[in-house]
């Protein structure tokens, strides 16, 4: 029994310690990020819908095959808004779970190319808007606590099947 409850102990410790890391990167001075790579390429076929209760007919989506958990615990991943009109616009952003922030590094329209943004800068999540999206795929299933999902597919399998209404 004692040994159970040491492999126990031991599985819990393994398991929380991405939450472990990531709650004392928050406090790093020293964290940096990683370079984030060129925006990937997307494809609208492939959207799993984010919940994103906004005024607007808007429909957000994240294409699973852009989602990356970075060697720095930053999610990065592309994020489709699309109009009723059929009007698409994308962002290849990234979540910071440890300090509850987002940046966008690079915008698309349509069918036209990336613009990358010059000097990307991270903000919080909790402004109302245009952070919405970013908050609510965190919610959903990018963050766990303070901690990135434990793999990209932890992250989809989340957005497939919500659980919780974080309105």
């Amino acid at each position: 029994m004692r040994n159970a409850a040491s492999m126990v102990f031991a599985a819990l410790t393994f398991l929380g310690m991405p939450q472990v890391h990531a709650q004392l990167a928050a406090d790093d001075p020293d964290w940096k990020e990683v370079d984030a790579p060129a925006p990937p390429e997307f494809d609208l076929k492939r959207l799993v819908a984010v919940d994103v209760p906004v005024g607007g007919e808007l429909k957000f989506g994240v294409d699973p095959a852009t989602i990356t958990i970075g060697k720095d615990w930053v999610v990065r991943y592309v994020l489709v808004a699309s109009s009723p009109s059929g009007n698409i616009n994308a962002m290849y952003e990234a979540i910071r779970c440890a300090t509850g922030e987002f940046k966008t590094y690079a915008r698309r329209t349509g069918d036209g190319p990336w613009s990358i943004v010059l000097q990307p800068n991270w903000r919080s999540m909790q402004d109302n808007q245009p952070s919405r999206h970013a908050w609510r795929l965190a919610k959903q299933g990018a963050c766990t606590g303070r901690a990135p999902a434990s793999s990209v597919g932890e992250i989809v399998q989340s957005l497939k099947s919500p659980k919780v209404d974080n309105r």
